[in-house]
């Protein structure tokens, strides 16, 4: 079986937030794919359908060990940034649902 971690992100975010949102998805994203152990990885936004969720992220990570280390990495530029995350989601109006996914036989 495969040790593969996927990180999938689930967002409501409000049209205001859309831009701010979507430019540290982007700053996040490219300091993920620079980390060992990265895959691969989406950022989807709806384009139809009743869901919650208009955007969602999803990483595919070599092993839980890649995705601890992206982690830590994240967590130390977000310190250098001076931003924190949970504070921007609530300032933005911003709903989260933040997990790791491991694939399974169907």
């Amino acid at each position: 079986m495969s040790r593969r971690i996927y990180r999938v992100d689930k967002f409501v975010v409000p049209d205001a937030a859309r831009d701010e949102f979507l430019a540290q998805v982007r700053n996040t994203h490219e300091l993920l794919k620079a980390q060992p152990g990265f895959i691969q990885d989406f950022v989807l936004e709806q384009s139809a359908g009743p869901g919650e969720f208009n955007f969602v992220t999803i990483v595919e990570w070599e092993s839980a060990e890649a995705i601890e280390r992206a982690r830590a990495a994240v967590v130390a530029m977000h310190e250098r940034m001076r931003l924190n995350p949970q504070e921007m989601l609530a300032r933005l109006g911003i709903k989260a649902d933040l997990a790791n996914y491991k694939r399974i036989a169907a």
